[in-house]
């Protein structure tokens, strides 16, 4: 039957459509391929290695990946693997429809295919947590094979440990940790293993304020299950987030083009690329990419980074909303904690911006971002001994980054730093690789201004831009450059940034996957700042 119904679903088999009334579902890809198996065999249970045969072919996967495809088509879909109306799982067997296929007529679709509903070239796909600031853990779910013993003797601890990886949280991460490891010493082999382990711990050192030890033993985690298989996308995007991690952009973005050319389906890579692309200051394609997303309510951070792209973009309203938003719904999230506070700071609401670091620092996502908010907000306020307990707690919390070294140091009470530690501070941060981030060139700025040499401290603010940064509603505000705003150079640094934000603005107002948001807005530079 090449037109069915299931239940309230009407699917064309032949053009590979499924539609809910007129509304056409983003079904597509491997998606679609597991669906159509699916209808192939109607209400009988498909097993594991039916599915891999006929949806995978040629590539070799395990029963990890075929569970995420099943729990993507369900999103889908709309459907609820608790109570399922469409895809039921058969414990230790594999799936099956809930419901008998009806026939119907071919009709012509009345609705516009949405993106997503697009016919789409094979592709394999793999699970991944995604990078530093769009990183979100996904659950993979081991089962064993219909009728066999299980695959693996570990695979019920992977199972506790996807479960308890699954969930983001610093403690739950770490039994993660301890289940994946235990998992390795029952079968030392196990690929899922490494890739999950190689997860959970590079989360430990982005997410969690662990040691960036955790980040190198997720890289030669990642390696190993490259050196046995090559070419696999989730192993490429894991070495990818621990580069991501470890501060290593240039190795970072490689690493997820690699996985994306492998499989283009994969969102959270996707994500995890576009905030590195915001990072080198391409904000609008930064922006298109995750407007563009398919499902982007799977991708943890990604409202996060909107908002901040349209921040950075002069949408200042707009960005606002956003913020205010994700501060609201998401608090357990580290970045939109980080996120709201300092947007209040940069568009000068001061006590505004208190309150909100306030309650993001109750809220138990500690991080060395939010107290150097503290910091620079007590500075604004006239507290520089407040100010400086808020640095050294930031830097006690991850005392091998660099920046926060030198702000703590910088911030010293009862007088500051010594002219002797200045110099030798910068001669350190000299010699270190920026690899690829902006922070290393506003952090010799910092010392180059503390020394009294506002050009070079300027140069390095240039350097900065070189590199991606692009907030100049940050420069107007900080105390941390205020020496420097009377400097000459100054206004023309700011003027630099500005003018290339604008022509990105005008690129974003004049595309077709611009927010509603920004409707009716023009081109100007002042367009969407207060």
């Amino acid at each position: 039957m090449s037109t069915v119904r299931l239940l309230d679903l009407h699917i064309d088999r032949a053009a590979q459509q499924v539609r809910r009334g007129d509304v056409v579902l983003p079904v597509s890809g491997l998606s679609w391929r597991l669906l159509d198996c699916l209808l192939e065999h109607g209400t009988e249970v498909v097993d594991f290695d039916t599915l891999a045969e006929q949806v995978w072919a040629p590539a070799v996967v395990g029963e990890d990946a075929i569970s995420q495809r099943v729990k993507l088509l369900r999103q889908a879909l709309g459907d609820d693997g608790r109570q399922p109306r469409y895809v039921r799982s058969v414990r230790a067997r594999g799936y099956q429809l809930c419901a008998p296929l009806q026939a119907c007529a071919a009709e012509a679709p009345t609705a516009t295919p949405t993106e997503g509903s697009q016919r789409r070239p094979y592709r394999r796909w793999a699970w991944l947590a995604a990078g530093a600031a769009g990183a979100a853990i996904a659950i993979a779910v081991i089962v064993a094979r219909p009728g066999s013993a299980p695959r693996s003797p570990a695979d019920p601890v992977l199972q506790r440990a996807a479960y308890y990886a699954g969930i983001g949280q610093a403690s739950n991460n770490d039994r993660a940790i301890t289940l994946y490891r235990q998992a390795l010493q029952i079968d030392p082999d196990s690929s899922p293993a490494r890739r999950g382990l190689a997860r959970a711990l590079a989360a430990d050192a982005c997410l969690f304020n662990g040691e960036p030890a955790s980040a190198q033993e997720a890289l030669q985690l990642a390696g190993q299950v490259l050196q046995a298989a090559p070419d696999d996308a989730a192993a490429h995007a894991l070495r990818g987030y621990a580069h991501d991690c470890m501060g290593a952009m240039p190795l970072a973005i490689a690493d997820y083009e690699q996985a994306l050319r492998r499989d283009p389906d994969d969102e959270r890579t996707r994500a995890s690329l576009a905030y590195l692309q915001q990072e080198q200051g391409h904000l609008a394609q930064a922006l298109k990419a995750n407007l563009t997303l398919r499902a982007p309510e799977r991708i943890r951070f990604r409202d996060v980074q909107v908002a901040r792209e349209l921040e950075l973009l002069g949408f200042t309203d707009a960005a606002a909303r956003r913020h205010a938003r994700n501060f609201q719904l998401y608090p357990d999230n580290v970045f939109s904690n980080i996120a709201w506070p300092r947007a209040l700071m940069n568009m000068g609401e001061q006590d505004k911006a208190r309150q909100a670091l306030d309650q993001a620092l109750a809220r138990g996502t500690p991080h060395p971002q939010l107290l150097r908010l503290q910091g620079e907000l007590r500075l604004m306020g006239g507290d520089p001994q407040g100010a400086a307990q808020a640095f050294e707690q930031g830097r006690r919390l991850r005392p091998l980054q660099s920046l926060g070294t030198t702000l703590a140091g910088l911030q010293q009470p009862d007088g500051g730093p010594s002219p002797e530690w200045i110099a030798a501070r910068l001669g350190e941060v000299s010699a270190q690789a920026d690899d690829g981030w902006s922070d290393a060139a506003v952090e010799r700025a910092l010392l180059h201004q503390a020394q009294g040499d506002a050009a070079a401290a300027i140069a390095d603010l240039h350097r900065a831009v070189d590199a991606g940064f692009r907030d100049a509603a940050w420069l107007r505000v900080t105390p941390l450059f205020a020496p420097l705003r009377q400097a000459p150079g100054w206004e023309r640094l700011l003027a630099r940034i500005e003018a290339d934000v604008a022509a990105q603005r005008a690129q974003v107002l004049a595309a077709p996957w611009r927010p509603d948001d920004l409707n009716g807005l023009s081109a100007a530079p002042a367009t969407g700042i207060r």
